[in-house]
């Protein structure tokens, strides 16, 4: 590496243990590792993503996280998060330590490409397995208080295919009640509201089949809810807040524990 493209690296900025990590030769282009994370991950990450993004012709900023586990054999956490003509874009995967960086890198190759050409994410996704497994209660450990989008499910499977989620919260227009879409276990888009289970006015978003939850969202406290997704081995769960009364998108995160998504007041 010359020294236009030696890494600096930035303590202090982030949370925990992070460390931050860019290059003179691609400013816009930073890293943050989190744990014992290889230099030589960081160095592959600044190249390889530099190098997709110059294919595809883009001289956008990126960021890039780099989660090592405590555990050694548990996955790297890899996330990268990039603008296509002001269109945020995320990839996230996980994979063994050397690996993950370069699954990232393709997964976003393939995902600038495919959001260019109007061509829907592939499910199931091998690529992307769902974190559904029975375990005994986790607590939440992370908050995400979000304005919502309100528009239609097209519109909202549109960012969550873009942001790489497997569920997304929004407001349904037609409804005025909270919301999710989320992939279908087979070829398809769900959506599920609050309250109502009438068929959306949209039935295909990108040629995919949408349907609605048969269910409405099941009214829980936190607490319940949260025993519920690790009971049942769910994912994710949607459920109306039996305090507020507002939406709530609960889900797992690779490190086992929990996340929730909040409308902002």
């Amino acid at each position: 590496m010359n020294s236009s493209q030696a890494l600096y690296s930035e303590r202090g900025n982030t949370r925990g243990n992070s460390e931050q990590w860019t290059t003179a030769a691609d400013p816009g282009l930073a890293v943050t590792t989190r744990g014992a994370v290889p230099a030589a991950d960081v160095t592959r990450a600044v190249r390889a993503i530099g190098r997709v993004l110059r294919r595809h012709h883009l001289d956008v900023p990126a960021r890039v996280r780099v989660t090592a586990p405590a555990d050694g054999d548990q996955p790297t956490v890899v996330q990268a998060n990039v603008r296509l003509h002001d269109t945020p874009a995320r990839v996230q995967v996980t994979g063994p330590r050397g690996f993950a960086v370069t699954f990232a890198v393709e997964r976003l190759d393939r995902q600038i490409a495919r959001l260019a050409s109007n061509q829907s994410r592939a499910w199931p996704d091998p690529a992307r397995p769902p974190l559904a497994r029975v375990t005994e209660p986790r607590p939440v450990v992370r908050r995400k208080s979000v304005s919502l989008l309100t528009g239609t499910p097209g519109e909202a499977m549109a960012i969550l295919d873009a942001m790489d989620y497997d569920a997304y919260l929004f407001l349904d227009q037609e409804t005025g009640e909270e919301a999710i879409v989320h992939w279908c276990e087979l070829l398809g888009v769900g959506v599920a509201r609050q309250h109502s289970t009438e068929e959306p006015e949209e039935q295909t978003v990108n040629s995919l089949p949408l349907s609605v939850d048969s269910e409405p969202a099941p009214q829980l406290t936190e607490l319940d809810a949260a025993a519920w997704l690790c009971r049942s081995g769910l994912p994710y769960l949607f459920f109306t807040d039996a305090d507020s009364g507002r939406g709530r998108l609960l889900y797992r995160r690779y490190d086992g524990d929990l996340s929730i998504v909040v409308p902002a007041e």
